[in-house]
């Protein structure tokens, strides 16, 4: 049996812990927040995050062998897997304000996995999204303190999406798990890897370097928002003449090269995503020093700002210029 905590029950936190406990009966995972109100839901049938069929998996494993609780300490000092899922945002100020990660809360995490894990070996799974070689900066700090548990950080990111949470998580694409080049890492990965064995055919279990790992995230979410301000800048084209711009994108949707998803003209992406993670992949490619690579990556927030602006402007101009007393749906 292995112990399986999880620091940070949230949107992703919450969901993956619950699916790894549905399938992995012989595994203990317990989901630990700092906000008592959270834990008390996910404790109830009132979970604080609503996706199809999470309520079920978690009903049925809950009590058994998938806990919540808000003793973080204990659920640290007990863990042999700890995954770290906590909030990144977007920084407010400081360097980099409006586009860099803010890293505050993960620190803080790391900081308390060195305090009271006590465990002789403890693999640390980052599960939020972060920028390319923050595992480096956890092992810095997870190895200058006293503590005698030896770590390993490895990189598994999420690839959930808002409303099929759960069928991402029962049948994934894949599911990414980035290790250091030693047999210790190796190792690390090979345990992440094998709880998602007991569903995940091992095919799509792809072990990499803990870099690429965590930069597939950014570039992931980066190319799909891409495609989105791809067709809306087309979208305008097709205004100006007689093109129409739902017939362009089953066209080109039909080429296999290219593919349907993500081809529907729109007012823009939103979400908590996708913006955030193009700023944070932008900011890194400046820091990098490739400043034409940031101007590309920007480009594609401004397209999507630039949509939705000119969607609006329509809109108040077929409204006489004035939505004063008007109801828009």
């Amino acid at each position: 049996m292995t112990n399986i905590t999880c620091i940070g029950a949230g949107y992703v936190g919450g969901p993956t812990m619950a699916a790894i406990a549905q399938h992995c009966p012989e595994h203990t995972v317990t989901v630990v927040d700092l906000n008592p109100d959270r834990i008390d839901r996910w404790n109830s049938d009132d979970l604080p995050i609503y996706e199809p069929g999470l309520l079920e998996v978690v009903q049925a494993a809950r009590g058994h062998n998938l806990f919540f609780s808000t003793d973080i300490p204990k659920a640290i000092a007990e863990a042999d897997i700890l995954f770290v899922s906590v909030n990144t945002p977007t920084k407010t100020f400081g360097e980099g304000a409006g586009r860099a990660a803010d890293l505050q809360f993960w620190e803080k995490t790391a900081r308390d996995i060195l305090q009271h894990a006590r465990r002789p070996e403890v693999v640390v799974v980052e599960k939020s999204t972060l920028p390319v070689r923050t595992a480096e900066a956890m092992a810095r700090i997870l190895q200058q303190g006293p503590s005698e548990t030896r770590f390993e950080v490895v990189s598994n990111p999420e690839f959930l999406a808002e409303g099929t949470a759960m069928v991402d998580l029962a049948n994934p694409d894949r599911v990414l798990i980035g290790r250091t080049e030693t047999a210790s890492g190796r190792k690390a990965a090979e345990t992440v890897a094998d709880l998602y064995a007991h569903w995940v055919p091992r095919e799509r279990i792809l072990l990499t370097n803990v870099w690429s790992s965590e930069l597939s995230k950014l570039i992931a979410n980066a190319m799909l928002a891409q495609r989105v301000s791809s067709i809306n800048s087309i979208s305008a084209l097709c205004e100006r003449t007689e093109a129409d711009i739902s017939e362009i994108s089953r066209a080109i949707g039909a080429d296999s090269r290219i593919g349907p998803k993500f081809l529907e003209a729109s007012i823009g992406f939103g979400g908590s995503c996708f913006r955030k993670d193009i700023l944070h992949l932008a900011y890194l490619c400046e820091h990098y020093g490739l400043p034409e690579v940031a101007a590309y990556w920007e480009s594609v927030v401004r397209i999507n700002e630039w949509q939705t602006e000119r969607f609006f402007r329509k809109i108040l101009a077929t409204q006489f210029n004035t939505l004063t007393g008007k109801r828009i749906a």
